[in-house]
């Protein structure tokens, strides 16, 4: 716990006591001594309570991306680094724009369950921040009343994306000692099972808050984590007008939607479940002390984006169209290798944005003057797709990588390694996107053309046949998924042996199945 006057970061004041306690560390009320104003700094502790250099390189680079996360509804990251603290050494530390407020958990303590339009209003609120923050790839994964701030102007702050900082890699869910890392009353029951998640995985979690907001109740409690991980993934979830019979029933079937065990029943899109939300987010009273009546310069400006509608005809601006962009007389391929190397230096400092303007500026004369399928151009195609990946920006990344498999295809072959990676990377980009119907589909149709090319018992065959257990998995497909990893495991326990690293992998992600 911070002493009186810490100071971090050489201007970041930090009050005594935390005011938060997130997935990943506290949360101290702060002053920037070089700005003058309050901020919130939290300092994330190591999941496995270790100093770990990898987490703290991946915390810098994850922290890149969240702080591309521009929406009102979330809070401005201003800064991220790490602090040498004397008593207990390197620590990593976020500084955050500071909200004032009060938490939704805080509100039902004192309130109780909430007007029909409010839970609705603040739910819809929520949505608008996860479709920002999943067209990043970037999933809450611990979204909770305590993680949900409602400012006295009625808006509503999605607090703490900490777990969403530390995903896992291999879109599993960060573990330790086998237990999945979150809140078990909120978590999805792919959550509990290690699987991949995804945009419904933030809706569960979300139907969970919106069920309680309305009844004043938690949904699903225990008296250990494993009793309510098993609630999570067996109890189907009581109607909502059981407990409180002036909500409407369509409200009431949405939340049971949104409840639904399989990820592929709840609601797919974010846009379409605002939309539902809306619907009944209607006669909003103020909150007696909670949200003032005074004029708001937040409403104000919001009212006007409302009569955006898209049934109106789109109004045509007069100008000029689009001109095609000339290809520089003295181009050369020279300027690929120098745009190539000043970008890898851009991207070896985390510096992605930068990297990917410079590839962009280079890449289309390049195109134009030496064609998409030369091979040159072909070379820094394929590592501005992986930039836009590392980045984060997988919305970008996957069609980058669907243009390159035709295009390499069209160079080297079907068969070349090249097109099997971008396959990969086409199809991983759409499951950390949340579209993992397709992205299985891909992947199956991968892991033939791949047990054909480099036979059943080589190790990416193995990792590949992994994913795809993983995702079914995340999708609800439990049995599926269930069955994949279980002849994997045997294949994997046959030819490594059982205590190979690659098979107690796949034999733990088995052994969470057993809530069911």
């Amino acid at each position: 716990m911070p002493s009186e006057q810490t100071i971090i970061g050489g201007r970041y004041e930090l009050e005594p006591l935390p005011i938060g306690q997130g997935g990943m560390g506290q949360v101290y009320a702060g002053y920037d001594q070089r700005l003058d104003r309050k901020v919130a700094v939290k300092l994330i502790r190591f999941p496995y309570g270790e100093y770990d250099e990898e987490l703290v390189r991946r915390f810098r680079h994850e922290a890149r991306i969240m702080a591309k996360l521009e929406h009102p509804g979330a809070p401005s990251i201003y800064e991220a680094d790490v602090h040498d603290d004397p008593r207990r050494g390197a620590q990593p530390y976020l500084v955050m724009q500071y909200i004032d407020g009060i938490t939704v958990e805080d509100l039902l303590a004192e309130y109780g369950p909430l007007p029909v339009g409010w839970a609705a209003a603040i739910a819809a609120q929520v949505v608008a921040v996860l479709h920002a923050a999943h067209g990043r790839g970037i999933f809450h994964r611990d979204l909770k009343p305590s993680n949900l701030m409602l400012g006295p102007d009625g808006t509503v702050k999605v607090l703490d994306f900490g777990l969403a900082m530390f995903h896992d890699p291999d879109l599993t869910r960060l573990t330790r000692s086998g237990v999945p890392l979150g809140t078990p009353s909120y978590m999805s029951p792919e959550q509990v099972r290690g699987a991949a998640v995804g945009p419904q995985s933030d809706f569960y979690s979300l139907g969970l808050v919106v069920h309680e907001t309305l009844t004043g109740r938690r949904l699903f409690e225990g008296t250990t984590d494993y009793a309510v991980f098993e609630q999570q993934i067996n109890d189907p979830p009581p109607p909502v007008r059981d407990r409180r019979d002036d909500v409407p029933a369509g409200l009431d079937a949405l939340v049971l939607r949104m409840l639904s065990k399989r990820a592929e029943d709840r609601p797919s899109d974010a846009p379409g479940l605002h939309a539902e939300l809306v619907r009944y987010a209607a006669d909003l009273p103020f909150l007696v002390g909670v949200v003032a009546p005074e004029p708001s310069s937040i409403r104000m400006y919001a009212d006007v984006l409302v009569q955006i509608s898209p049934d109106h005809r789109a109004a045509r601006l007069p100008g000029p169209g689009p001109r095609p962009v000339p290809v520089p007389a003295d181009f050369s391929r020279g300027d690929l290798q120098r745009a190539r190397a000043q970008a890898e230096s851009l991207a070896g400092a985390s510096r992605y944005g930068q990297a990917v303007e410079v590839l962009g500026a280079v890449l289309d004369p390049a195109g134009r003057a030496l064609g998409p399928q030369d091979a040159d151009v072909l070379r820094v195609r394929m590592y501005m797709a992986e930039v836009l990946f590392e980045g984060g920006d997988y919305r970008r990344a996957e069609p980058a990588f669907g243009d390159l498999v035709r295009d390499v295809a069209g160079r080297y072959g079907p068969r070349d390694d090249r097109v099997l990676h971008c396959r990969r990377q086409e199809a991983t980009s759409l499951a950390l996107l949340g579209e993992t119907g397709q992205a299985i589909a891909l992947l199956r149709r991968l892991l033939a053309d791949e047990e054909e090319i480099y036979g059943p018992s080589e190790p990416p065959v193995f990792e590949l046949r992994r994913q795809i257990g993983l995702l079914e998995l995340g999708a609800g497909d439990t049995d599926g998924g269930a069955h994949t990893l279980a002849v994997l495991l045997d294949d994997l326990a046959e030819t490594y042996g059982p205590d190979h690293p690659d098979t107690r992998r796949v034999q733990d992600s088995l052994a969470r199945l057993s809530f069911e």
